[in-house]
């Protein structure tokens, strides 16, 4: 749904590479698209409902400031998982908690990392293009890197920008990066960057990076978002959220979740 690939803007994974030689042929690649497409699809419906924790660390930069990347906040976030949805509760602003609501907050927030963008990215109708890139190890694994593209005419990619009262939207096309564990097939990393942003958008760049890594939950292992970054650039500001997700419990009535200010 448009909703679950929301980007607003209101007011990377580091890792051992070898080279693969190895090019698959057209048929091997499209094999391994069609079943990661398959994974994908089921990816949200196989996940059990959980609640996690979601540290946001904001950063931004003004071309008139001449510095580097300045901290802005840092949001601690109960993150729920629920019947395929996400639920998003502020809990702490600096490590000192707050009644401020999620849906308040000004500055750039996102959501959808719980599969929604890959969902997307792998959905039949949007007639994603896909080409092969390179190989290369991982952690030991063999990855598969494949290039993608989804045009703004199927795209369910929305951005949102402004303030209330004042709000600029427009759907998009994307363009990024699918790392492919070649035994599993699944996405172990993803990237997306926005394509053709409308000038009333106030925006000239918009790309996000998804980390996976397997969690524990309720005594079996998931793979499950473990690091995520956006960054946004207009003409005077550019802002970079870097998100960490852990503390993965399963989901139940009274699911709480303990905060360390330290952490």
């Amino acid at each position: 749904m448009i909703r679950a690939l929301k980007l607003a803007f209101f007011g990377l994974l580091a890792c051992s590479s070898l080279a693969w030689p190895q090019r698959p042929s057209d048929a091997e690649a499209a094999a391994m698209i069609g079943t990661t497409r398959q994974k994908a699809i089921d990816y949200t419906r196989s996940l059990p409902d959980f609640v996690c924790t979601e540290i946001v660390r904001r950063f931004s930069y003004t071309v008139r400031s001449r510095t580097d990347w300045s901290p802005t906040d840092k949001l601690t976030i109960k993150l729920s998982y629920f019947e395929q949805k996400e639920d998003h509760k502020l809990m702490l602003i600096d490590d000192k908690p707050t009644d401020k609501s999620f849906e308040s907050l000004q500055g750039a927030i996102g959501m959808g990392e719980f599969g929604a963008m890959l969902r997307s990215i792998f959905d039949p109708a949007l007639h994603t293009a896909f080409r092969w890139e390179s190989s290369k190890t991982v952690r030991k694994h063999r990855v598969a890197v494949y290039a993608y593209t989804v045009s703004a005419a199927t795209s369910q990619y929305l951005m949102v920008t402004g303030s209330p009262g004042h709000i600029h939207q427009a759907i998009v096309g994307y363009h990024g990066l699918l790392d492919i564990d070649s035994e599993t097939s699944e996405v172990i990393h993803f990237t997306y960057q926005a394509d053709g942003i409308p000038k009333e958008l106030g925006l000239d760049f918009a790309l996000t990076t998804v980390d996976y890594d397997f969690a524990d939950v309720g005594g079996r292992d998931y793979l499950l978002p473990a690091r995520s970054e956006t960054e946004m650039r207009s003409p005077r500001l550019s802002v970079r959220n870097q998100m960490q997700f852990r503390d993965y419990r399963k989901f139940s009535a009274d699911s709480s979740i303990t905060f360390d200010p330290g952490k």
